[in-house]
């Protein structure tokens, strides 16, 4: 997000990164640069963010640079507290319910997204060569007030089972360009634990088929921005239609091509023809929308993810095990993953011997 602060207003921002680097010696000034870098969505959450921070301080006349804590905290409050919403062609997104008498309301951000903002706002700060207040007491008091009021339990991406899965998988049409796209992408997905960033960003040259298994060489990921190269093993299924590596073979096949990005745009074609795909790459939300096409509304792409876990986890798997794949750095990620909250079906009691 290196231009990211184009969005605040220059009066606001004295110590431009651009002028700092200039300042710098050319090997210094690269290393900045590389070090304030981030995932590619990271950044684009950082841009609205920081876009909707910079709003809110110019419509109260608040100093966005550097900030003070009164400014952070009036902030923070806002972003939890249900508000209006904004008029048509403000810029407002999603249905919002009217309140008799009253203008519509918009939800509360969850807490994950409120700590995503005070992220972006302390980059912001970096970049500008500015540091937040020393204090923050009075912030971290405000947080702790909001995380009790809006509830620690981040929102999750719902899990589907195995059986699930498979299901979709039949409903598919595989005499479509579109379908054997979707059905690699589903079981691949999950199979591998991939994040839909990770998904967007795959190029055939990457794929490393071996007799185990196909091997996925990952350079860079959101837990790994160094650039280490991480492998994820995909595992061939018993039956075809199943299979993630032979299912995957199969697209390959379709695109005719060795190199490139792996999942594609696919253009409408002739009725009884099978459309030839574009080499444009799907986005991170074409391939939510794809996800939730397959399997249902209720989901999105990072319920491949998710489900791999609870899966995994019902299987008997390891911590570590499952981390080989996911890339997870902790326990607690893959325990904040698992989606074993049914106290009927997932319950010791149930297993005392009475």
């Amino acid at each position: 997000m290196r231009e990211d602060l184009s969005i605040v207003p220059a009066s606001t921002v004295p110590p431009t990164v651009s002028t700092q680097l200039a300042r710098a010696s050319a090997k210094v000034a690269g290393f900045l640069e590389v070090g304030l870098q981030g995932a590619a969505n990271t950044e684009r959450a950082y841009t609205s963010d920081l876009k909707s921070y910079v709003t809110f301080c110019e419509r109260h006349g608040l100093r966005a640079l550097p900030a003070d804590v009164e400014t952070l905290t009036e902030y923070v409050a806002y972003l939890a507290t249900e508000k209006p919403a904004p008029e048509p062609g403000d810029g407002g997104r999603g249905e919002n319910k009217k309140r008799k008498g009253q203008q519509p309301l918009t939800r509360p951000h969850s807490l994950a997204t409120i700590k995503r903002h005070l992220a972006a706002i302390r980059k912001a700060h970096q970049l500008a060569g500015h540091r937040l207040p020393a204090t923050l007491d009075a912030l971290n008091v405000v947080m702790e007030g909001i995380a009790r009021t809006l509830g620690k339990r981040q929102d999750q991406a719902q899990a589907f089972t195995v059986e699930e899965l498979k299901q979709a998988i039949r409903r598919i049409d595989l005499e479509t360009s579109a379908g054997l796209r979707d059905r690699a992408l589903l079981l691949l997905g999950f199979a591998g634990a991939f994040r839909r960033s990770e998904l967007v960003e795959l190029n055939i040259e990457q794929l490393e088929f071996t007799e185990r298994a196909l091997l996925v060489h990952l350079a860079k990921s959101k837990t790994n921005q160094y650039g280490a190269v991480e492998d994820k093993a995909i595992f061939y299924a018993p039956t075809m239609d199943f299979c993630p590596v032979r299912c995957l073979r199969a697209w390959l096949n379709l695109l005719g091509r060795t190199t490139g990005p792996l999942f594609v745009k696919i253009p409408r074609a002739a009725p009884g023809q099978m459309a030839i795909p574009s080499d444009k790459r799907l986005s991170d939300i074409s391939i939510n929308k794809l996800v939730q096409k397959r399997l249902g509304a209720g989901y999105s792409a990072h319920s491949l993810r998710v489900s791999f876990v609870t899966v995994a986890v019902l299987n008997g798997q390891s911590h570590k095990a499952i981390k080989n794949q996911t890339k997870q750095k902790t326990d607690a990620m893959i325990e904040r993953y698992t989606q074993l909250n049914n106290v009927v079906s997932y319950n010791a009691a149930q297993s005392l011997g009475l």
